[in-house]
């Protein structure tokens, strides 16, 4: 399968393939899903990267976990999660999107769309896989995604997964020192690990009514040369590299899931001294956010 020819895709045509795939009675990639909340607490060094006040400072936090939609069949570890939650207060809220894996399935909007077309349910409700074997062929980097998941595949419960930004940011501090990071979510050290398969959303509970839930919210620092606009691939060694840990979020309690519903966790929404990225993925699921909300309404 060639490549999708420049400039067909739309954040529209985006969210309907979405919607295709994950299938109609689900919202496109939220298969799972638990809405909780908690409380944000900046570290000292938080100001030395971002002037942005929902990290310098405390907050409440409102926060989704999820599975990934796109195989609803599947059950098991082999699913990308997602960690996404607000922090700031009125005027200063920053939304920040995080998944188990630390690169995007796609580079360009158009080749996100002809991704999610290639795996459209056909008659019988699956996808033709040679017609995704043809367009992976033709888009190795497609697999980048998959391959790690398969190579590091998520613990079952949400509370211990490793959660990535793919996007570089530019954070300034408030004497207009500006550099790219990118986020990174990392459990507590000492977190109990759960036995379970399919524990995601009871583990997550049961360990909130024993106590809490803690992630270090850290700052991947960049270097000359990373690649900032290709989602689909690292920075080197980005397990190794330096970071800041910007703060830490306590998750505290459970949400009813309407919570989370009632304005989406929208990667537009950023406090001033963190700059949306400049790659093309961003842009384009920004404005299929608005328009998955807008449609929702």
């Amino acid at each position: 399968m060639p490549r999708p020819p420049p400039g067909t895709a739309t954040p529209a045509s985006i969210v309907d393939a979405l919607k295709a795939v994950a299938g109609r009675k689900k919202r496109p990639g939220l298969a799972r899903s638990r809405c909780v909340r908690g409380t944000y607490a900046a570290s000292d060094r938080a100001k030395e990267l971002t002037k942005s006040q929902s990290f310098t400072k405390p907050s409440r936090v409102l926060a989704r976990f999820s599975v990934d939609g796109h195989y609803p069949e599947r059950e098991d570890g082999g699913s990308l999660r997602r960690f996404s939650f607000r922090l700031g207060t009125d005027g200063h809220r920053s939304d920040i999107l995080l998944q188990s894996a630390p690169v995007h399935f796609a580079r360009t909007p158009d080749q996100m769309l002809a991704f999610l077309k290639a795996r459209m349910p056909g008659p019988d409700g699956r996808p033709d896989i040679e017609q995704v074997e043809a367009f992976s062929a033709a888009n190795p980097e497609t697999l980048h995604q998959a391959d790690y998941i398969a190579a590091h595949p998520p613990p079952a419960s949400f509370a211990d997964a490793t959660y990535w930004g793919v996007h570089a940011f530019r954070a300034t501090n408030a004497i207009g020192e500006t550099r790219l990071i990118k986020f990174k979510a990392v459990p507590v050290a000492g977190t109990v690990k759960s036995t379970s398969k399919s524990a995601n959303q009871h583990d997550l509970e049961s360990r909130i009514s024993a106590g809490d839930v803690r992630f270090n919210v850290m700052a991947l620092l960049d270097r000359p040369g990373d690649p900032t606009m290709d989602v689909t691939i690292r920075w080197p060694d980005e397990d190794s590299r330096e970071t800041v840990r910007l703060g830490t979020v306590v998750i505290t309690g459970i949400e009813a899931n309407d919570a989370c519903d009632a304005s989406m966790f929208d990667p537009a929404n950023l406090a001033e001294g963190i700059d949306h990225p400049a790659d093309k993925i961003f842009a384009a699921r920004c404005a299929a956010y608005a328009i998955a909300l807008a449609k929702r309404r």
